[in-house]
């Protein structure tokens, strides 16, 4: 499952925040919300002070994560990160992701599949975008939702027919915003989370994988 790369969205704030400038004819509620660093629940004076430090001293931004996945039986795994190092700093870290399958594909449905896990880690990483992209702008939120979904055909994963592929051609996504910002607000925070969140890079963008088996 594809790892969240924080910097990423640690930039992409800094660089909302910094290009923000509130309009002179802003109402009292917006200066109001201005004197408020908290804005949908991210304090953006502190996400631009360490956006700014990581600027000043680039190496603070090296950001590596990972997870380690236990088989527990059928299809279920359950998942945990391993220790998080920031700009060479390790971090302990917590929260567990269940996966397996469905009772159709031979699983106990205990909890979302690999494909479903997929587009969570992407969905969680755009939302980040959007709600950071949003604060930066002093706009509240009142809703954000995002659907995926992607069709493939499974005789690629059973090694049926060499010419069918294993996963996705294509994933299709639609993002429901509503807050107190306007539709060009939006449509910009949009353009930013699609040009900066890491997890729509690495799904859309091809990405090394280095495998090493170890039988034990």
């Amino acid at each position: 499952m594809l790892t969240f790369i924080l910097m990423g969205h640690i930039i992409t704030t800094y660089l909302l925040v910094s290009q923000y400038v509130p309009d002179s004819a802003s109402t009292l509620i917006a200066e109001i919300k201005q004197m408020s660093h908290i804005m949908n629940g991210i304090d953006t004076q502190a996400m631009q002070n360490l956006a700014s430090e990581i600027a000043a001293a680039p190496e603070k931004g090296a950001a590596l994560f990972g997870v380690r996945t236990t088989w527990c039986g059928k299809c279920r795994s359950e998942s945990r990160p391993t220790t998080m190092r920031l700009g060479g700093v390790s971090h302990d870290r917590k929260g567990m992701a269940v996966v397996d399958e469905p009772q159709e594909l031979l699983g106990d449905d205990t909890g979302l599949n690999p494909m479903e896990m997929l587009m969570t880690a992407l969905n969680g990483c755009m939302t980040v975008g959007y709600v950071a992209g949003a604060a930066a702008r002093g706009i509240t939120l009142t809703k954000l939702e995002i659907k995926t979904e992607g069709e493939l055909d499974l005789r690629g994963f059973f090694g049926l027919d060499p010419l069918v592929k294993p996963g996705f051609d294509t994933l299709r996504y639609s993002v429901h915003i509503s807050g107190d910002g306007t539709p060009e607000q939006f449509e910009e925070i949009h353009q930013s989370v699609m040009r900066l969140s890491p997890n729509r890079f690495n799904v859309s963008m091809p990405v090394r994988l280095e495998a090493t088996l170890c039988v034990e």
